[in-house]
């Protein structure tokens, strides 16, 4: 009987958990997590806090997903050590668990800079976990002011989930623009006038000089002062507890198998760096959907691969699909090449926003905030390399949909069907 061992109880585990067991219903499963809690979905820790959602809503799967899949949940336990050659990790009460296939599906950490002074702010936490959640719950409050150091997706995500609690927030980025690993100049402009319009304020290409208490001084002199501080500043992948054992560079690096370079020691999720097919890079892309599909694609492999042989996870790009107070954004791929562009920076929140990017016959990415409904089907293009010459790429840039592909393709697409 195959022992599995997977470190990690979200997407990516969960995925690998599932891939196992369509391939087999037998083998023994032990999942790992530092954690106390069921599986549950991160991003909805905003949500969270907005109330749109309970803790109960926030289950990833069913509380029988466990039972149902004859797993082990070790809850509250942290692995210290990998031993690649005796095929067993180490956990923090010092038991010793042994494996055939072992799957590193770590995710990643908040990146907190040194900034001096910082240990004097009381009052601050991260926000990328449930504890997290729960951590800044308890501290808000009507008549409080809120710090975020942050204007990616993690601090603005933050500050929409707690706008209706507090007194003020104030989003704080050393960049220029908010939102700037996945938004043009013109689609971040939009999207801060929407944003500011429900009351939060931004202070860009701002720079920490140092904190005291509940102030913050800036290089520029200018000072803030604040009640909470939130910093979500950037995640990093947790690849540490492989740093003797396997490749790594940025994120663990694994084949589009999910295998390491280390024998039977598979990876997935956010803590690996993989293939952006939409690029030709190997980046670290944090992505849940990516993290599931990579979990699942290893999991099947490390029970032995499919009914065709080895399942390979080769069509990751990175993409977000998020919204901020109603107004929703989808992006995905890269930003080269030519531009087709459908809409302005308006200064109102009402405007749609379309940016596609294409070159050398295919599409590289997208930008679309506001109407993202026909989003999937530039996804599908950016993923299967489509050459845009067997297209009416015109009708797919204002009017995507699939009347714009050839007969073959719909009856493809529709599952035979076309019309």
């Amino acid at each position: 009987m195959t022992k599995y061992v997977i470190i990690g109880n979200s997407a990516a585990g969960i995925g690998a958990v599932e891939g196992i067991r369509q391939m087999d219903r037998n083998g023994e499963i032990t999942v790992i997590t530092n954690e106390p809690h069921h599986t549950y979905s991160r991003p909805l820790i905003s949500y969270l806090l907005l109330g749109k959602v309970t803790k109960e809503g926030m289950k990833y799967r069913g509380d029988s997903f466990y039972a149902d899949n004859n797993c082990t949940l070790l809850t509250n336990t942290a692995v210290t050590k990998i031993d690649a050659a005796a095929k067993n990790v180490t956990v923090s009460d010092g038991s010793v668990i042994f494996y055939d296939k072992l799957l590193v599906a770590t995710g990643s950490s908040p990146f907190v800079p040194p900034f001096k002074g910082l240990d004097t702010v009381k009052k601050k936490c991260t926000f990328m976990s449930l504890d997290d959640a729960h951590k800044l719950d308890a501290l808000l409050g009507q008549n409080k002011s809120v710090l975020i150091i942050g204007a990616g997706l993690i601090g603005l995500k933050c500050a929409e989930g707690i706008h209706r609690r507090v007194k003020h927030i104030t989003v704080l980025d050393l960049a220029p623009q908010i939102l700037s690993s996945i938004l043009d100049d013109d689609g971040a402009r939009l999207v801060q006038n929407h944003l500011e319009s429900k009351g939060v304020e931004f202070k860009l290409s701002a720079n920490i000089k140092s904190f005291k208490n509940n102030t913050a001084s800036l290089e520029s002199g200018e000072t803030i002062d604040f009640d909470i501080l939130v910093l979500a500043v950037g995640v990093r992948p947790n690849t540490a507890i492989l740093n003797e054992t396997a490749k790594i560079e940025r994120g663990i690096i694994v084949n589009d198998k999910s295998e390491t370079t280390a024998q039977d020691i598979y990876a997935a999720g956010d803590c690996t760096q993989t293939l952006d097919a939409s690029s030709g890079q190997s980046k670290v892309m944090a992505l849940l959907p990516n993290a599931y599909m990579q979990g699942e694609c290893a999991g099947i492999n490390m029970a032995g691969g499919g009914t065709d042989g080895e399942v390979r996870f080769s069509k990751a790009i990175p993409m977000n699909a998020i919204g901020f107070f109603g107004l929703h954004i989808i992006t995905a791929g890269n930003y080269s090449g030519d531009v087709y562009a459908e809409g302005a920076a308006v200064e109102n929140s009402g405007g749609n926003y379309k940016r596609l990017f294409y070159s050398d016959n295919k599409l590289n990415g997208y930008i679309l905030i506001g109407n993202v409904e026909k989003a999937g089907i530039y996804t599908s293009l950016i993923r299967e390399h489509t050459p845009l010459d067997t297209i009416d790429f015109t009708l797919v840039c204002e009017k995507p949909g699939l009347m714009a592909f050839t007969k073959e393709d719909r009856m493809a697409k529709l599952g035979g069907m076309a019309s």
